[in-house]
């Protein structure tokens, strides 16, 4: 794993070769700091305006790829003209494309009582987040005493072990949150990939480079997919050997200064 700014004479070149970028990125960690609650990750106004900027040039398209709902990251965001991807992918919407999974709908209403369930069975415990974001369902445990987070993950794997061996949901973790999903095979990397797919469709692209970022488990299926040449993987957070990305940004911070070097680069 190389930092990215080391790597920006090639970086530059694959940009070059190209007559379209596409810049994909996880929201929260990535483009805003990790916070307690997740309502208050809010994206600051300079990563706002820049990648607006970036969106209005016809040689790229941007995309924030998201396990919030799609309508929750679309308020966050707030940015016209990109590409949303939320639920880890399983709604997508932007310049030509409007999907929702049609397997990941049958699993709404477990989903819904679930989130009900989880939310009696955790609620003595202070600090405990749940998110019913529709087609998946997040309990986030930052703000639970370090002496408390084992009854979080003991008493949330007895809410959902009959589910879970039953097929009829799967559980993924992330920084400090258990992840309830659809048992479908579907994950940011394939987001990555039908995103890619329509935008090559939709503008008669035979070639694109395409850019992401991210800095959670959830975005390893989408490193996995992009390698050079077509491809850039950029993990966000110290050096990670055990990442799947090529490369690597060492906070928020940096993320923003990439952003600037690439409107300058084009």
């Amino acid at each position: 794993m190389e930092h990215l700014f080391q790597a920006w004479q090639a970086f530059s070149a694959d940009c070059r070769a190209v007559s379209h970028i596409l810049l994909f990125s996880d929201y929260d960690g990535t483009l805003t700091p990790i916070v307690g609650r997740p309502r208050d990750a809010v994206l600051s106004q300079e990563v706002r305006d820049k990648l607006s900027a970036l969106a209005r040039q016809s040689d790229f398209s941007v995309g924030i790829i998201s396990g919030r709902s799609l309508a929750e990251l679309r308020y966050m965001a707030a940015i016209e003209g990109i590409y949303y991807a939320g639920n880890h992918g399983l709604e997508i919407e932007g310049p030509g494309l409007n999907y929702v999974s049609p397997d990941a709908e049958l699993t709404r209403s477990i989903i819904k009582d679930l989130a009900g369930q989880l939310a009696a069975a955790l609620e003595s415990i202070t600090g405990v987040i749940i998110e019913d974001k529709g087609l998946s369902l997040s309990v986030h445990y930052r703000l639970v005493k370090e002496e408390e987070q084992d009854v979080v993950a003991e008493t949330f794997k007895k809410v959902t072990s009959s589910l879970t061996d039953a097929g009829k949901i799967k559980i993924t973790t992330g920084k400090m949150v258990f992840e309830v999903r659809p048992p479908i095979d579907w994950h940011k990397g394939k987001a990555v990939e039908s995103i890619r797919r329509e935008i090559m469709s939709l503008l008669k692209l035979e070639r694109v480079l395409t850019v992401y970022l991210g800095d959670d488990t959830t975005d390893e299926d989408a490193f996995k997919v992009l390698h050079r040449p077509e491809g850039w993987s950029v993990f966000v957070g110290q050096e990670n050997p055990s990442s799947a990305a090529d490369y690597f940004l060492n906070s928020v911070a940096e993320v923003e200064k990439f952003l600037s070097r690439l409107l300058e680069l084009r």
